[in-house]
């Protein structure tokens, strides 16, 4: 039983990476998007990093998988009482997070070191590593000009036209030490994009400097899950996007996305037509259930997808012996 990489975040990424967690456990290593950071009232929020936390300790909310169960908000009640924002409601079990996270900023410990102590604080066994310990910001282009994902999003309720999307700080980033180690594992036996909006949060991991080399010169299988279900995104804003830049909505523009840096992609089964197509492109492709409805979902999902990489990896080692 090999080591498994899963890139990605926000909560359907979150909820595979859980089924990955189940069936790998300390095996896991997830290298998490840090490009939608932002600061909230002093204090540095990594929403999905906290996603993935709450998530792989089994403590997310069931609607709202950014948040912790039970989360009050009494805080931020107080907050807005005395004229603070109103439009972010950061609860108060989250807010323990954020606050420790802070401390330890200050004391200039790396992100990569506070988040593996949270893990472990957490009785999380894998490995949860930020893409990055240095500044990565996606600021999104619209029709109203450049704004802050975390703007764009919050402020602006993803209104505005996309015009194009750049990631700030990438260029002169690296990937730390511990993101280096988990991808360069001798035992390394798949690296999974999970199902997430590519343009806020895989493709910034993917600008950041040496990812995709060290993507490429990987001895396993890279294998893309699409967020995209019969020609719609099941949350977020990703569809929306994909229109709005000229992209066909479909599992096939996601494969797209990624074309010369996967070996596979696993796409539902209500797409099953798209697979030929894709083939075509030189990438594999797994057709199966991907809407993750409970933790079983997860479970047969994440499986699946790993079954599906070893075949990858078997297919290629017989094709270079052949």
């Amino acid at each position: 039983m090999g080591t498994v990489v899963a890139l990605g975040g926000q909560v359907g990424g979150a909820k595979l990476a859980e089924g990955l967690y189940r069936l790998r456990g300390a095996k896991l290593a997830v290298i998490v998007n840090t490009g939608d950071d932002y600061e909230y009232l002093g204090l540095p929020i990594s929403p999905d990093v906290d996603t993935m936390l709450y998530a792989l300790a089994g403590i997310a909310d069931a609607n709202k998988g950014w948040e912790p169960a039970g989360e009050s908000y009494g805080c931020h009640g107080m907050l807005t009482r005395l004229g603070g924002p109103v439009d972010v409601p950061l609860g108060d079990r989250a807010l323990a997070l954020q606050l420790l996270r802070a401390d330890a900023l200050r004391t200039e410990r790396s992100p990569t070191e506070i988040t593996l102590e949270l893990a472990q604080r957490l009785g999380i066994e894998a490995r949860v590593l930020p893409m990055s310990d240095d500044p990565v910001r996606t600021i999104v282009h619209t029709e109203s000009g450049a704004i802050s994902f975390h703007d764009y999003f919050m402020d602006l309720k993803c209104e505005p036209a996309v015009r194009s999307f750049q990631y700030g700080g990438a260029d002169e980033a690296r990937l730390s030490d511990a993101a280096l180690d988990a991808l360069h594992a001798p035992d390394l036996e798949a690296v999974v994009l999970v199902p997430c909006n590519p343009y806020h949060t895989l493709l910034p991991m993917l600008a950041v400097n040496g990812m995709r080399a060290a993507l490429r010169k990987r001895g396993a299988p890279v294998i893309a899950v699409s967020p995209i279900i019969g020609g719609r995104a099941l949350q977020g804003s990703a569809a929306k996007m994909m229109q709005e830049l000229g992209r066909e909505v479909s599992a096939r523009a996601i494969a797209m996305e990624f074309h010369k840096l996967i070996d596979g992609i696993v796409i539902d089964s209500a797409d099953q037509a798209l697979a030929e197509g894709i083939r075509a492109s030189g990438i594999e492709v797994l057709a199966v259930p991907t809407f993750m409805r409970n933790a079983d979902d997860r479970l047969k999902l994440a499986r699946a997808v790993l079954d599906f990489a070893r075949a990858v990896r078997m297919r290629r080692e017989i094709a270079v012996d052949a």
